[in-house]
C-alpha cells in the first residue's frame, strides 16, 4: 500500500466530511458545527432535528454520492484511456444521460422520476454503443477517447434540438436539470444512489490493482496474468453505472470527473489510478462547490454545476497548456 495515498485519501475524506458538515449548517436558519453534529446525533431540537435530517442532510448526501461517483469514474474511465481527457465530461457519458432526460421531459412530460430513470437509461445505452464503436480486436485509448468525442458532438446536437422541440415549461425544467443542480434533493434520490455506489465502488476499489497493470499495456497485463477485456469491460460498466445513477440524481455536473481524479494524483505524487483519493477528492470538491453556490453569490444563488464548470473549466485550460507544454499533444 502507498503510504503517500492512504494519508492523502483520509485526509480528503475528512475534509468531505467536514464540509458535508459546514454545508448542512449553512442555509437562512444558519446552524453552528457543533449543533449540526448534536443534531445528527439525534440531541437536537424539534426545529433543528427537521431542518438538519429531512431538508439539509438529503442534498448534502446526494452531493456526496455524487461527488464519489464521479471522481471514481473519472479516475477509471481516465487510467483505462491513458489519457487525462478521458473523463465521462468528454466520451458522451453525461450528454447521454442528458439526452435520456430531455427525451422523458420534452416527448413524454414524464414526472421527476421518469427522468431520472431516462438519464439513468441514457448513460447506459451511451455507454454500450461507445464501447462497441471503439472495440477492434480491443479495446484502444486514443480510440474510445475519439469515439466518445464524436458521441459527444452527436448527442449534444440531439440536446440541442430537443429543447427547441420543447415549449416554455418543459425547457425551463430541462435546462435546470441539464445544469446540474443538488436543490430540492430529498431522500427519495438518497437511497437509490447510496444502494448503488455502496455496491459498485467496493466491486471498482477492489480492481485497482489489475487497474494499475492496464496501465502499462495489454501485453504486459497479460504477461502479470491479468484477465485484460474481462477486466477493462468490467471496470467500463462500473463506471458508467457510477456516472449514469449520478447524473440521475443530480443532472450532469461538468468537470468533476475530470478534476478530481487529477488533482487526487497531483497530491499522491503516485502513479496508477489513484482511485480511493480521487474518489474521495470528488466528494470534497461537489461539497465545497454546493457551499460556495450558497455563500459566494449571495441571494443569487446559482446551481452548482455552474460552480463546478467555471472551476473545471479553468482547470482544463491550465491541463491543456501543461499538455503542450510537456510534448504531449
Amino acid at each position: 500500500m502507498d503510504a503517500r495515498g492512504a494519508v492523502v485519501g483520509l485526509l480528503l475524506a475528512a475534509v468531505a466530511l467536514l464540509m458535508a458538515v459546514v454545508l448542512i449548517g449553512t442555509g437562512d436558519f444558519p446552524l453552528a458545527p457543533a449543533d449540526v453534529l448534536r443534531t445528527l446525533a439525534g440531541n437536537g431540537t424539534p426545529a433543528q432535528d427537521f431542518i438538519v435530517n429531512e431538508l439539509r442532510l438529503p442534498r448534502v448526501l446526494v452531493g456526496l454520492c455524487v461527488g464519489v461517483a464521479l471522481g471514481l469514474a473519472g479516475a477509471v474511465f481516465q487510467s483505462i484511456s491513458r489519457n487525462p481527457l478521458g473523463s465521462p465530461d468528454f466520451i458522451g457519458l453525461a450528454q447521454g444521460s442528458a439526452a435520456g432526460a430531455l427525451v422523458v421531459i420534452v416527448l413524454i412530460k414524464g414526472s421527476t422520476v421518469a427522468v431520472a430513470f431516462g438519464a439513468f437509461g441514457g448513460g447506459l445505452l451511451t455507454g454500450l454503443a461507445i464501447y462497441l464503436l471503439a472495440w477492434r480486436q480491443g479495446l484502444h485509448g486514443y480510440r474510445l477517447v475519439l469515439v466518445g468525442i464524436g458521441a459527444s458532438a452527436m448527442l449534444t446536437g440531439l440536446n440541442s434540438y430537443l429543447l427547441t422541440k420543447a415549449d416554455l415549461v418543459d425547457a425551463a425544467r430541462a435546462i435546470v436539470w441539464i445544469t446540474g443542480s443538488l436543490s430540492g434533493r430529498d431522500w427519495a434520490q438518497v437511497w437509490p444512489l447510496l444502494t448503488v455506489c455502496a455496491v459498485i465502488v467496493p466491486l471498482v476499489l477492489a480492481q485497482a490493482r489489475p487497474l494499475r497493470m492496464l496501465e502499462m499495456g495489454d501485453d504486459s497485463a497479460y504477461a502479470l496474468g491479468v484477465q485484460v477485456e474481462r477486466t477493462r469491460l468490467l471496470l467500463m460498466l462500473a463506471a458508467v453505472l457510477l456516472t449514469a445513477v449520478a447524473t440521475a440524481a443530480a443532472g450532469p455536473i461538468a468537470f468533476v470527473a475530470l478534476t478530481a481524479p487529477q488533482l487526487a494524483r497531483r497530491l499522491t505524487r503516485s502513479p496508477g489510478p489513484n482511485l480511493l483519493p480521487a474518489a474521495c477528492m470528488g466528494g470534497a470538491l461537489l461539497v465545497s462547490a454546493d457551499w460556495a453556490s450558497q455563500r459566494v453569490f449571495g441571494a443569487d444563488r446559482v446551481p452548482v454545476g455552474v460552480v463546478t464548470g467555471v472551476l473545471g473549466g479553468g482547470y482544463l485550460l491550465w491541463l491543456l497548456v501543461t499538455e503542450r507544454k510537456a510534448g504531449r499533444i
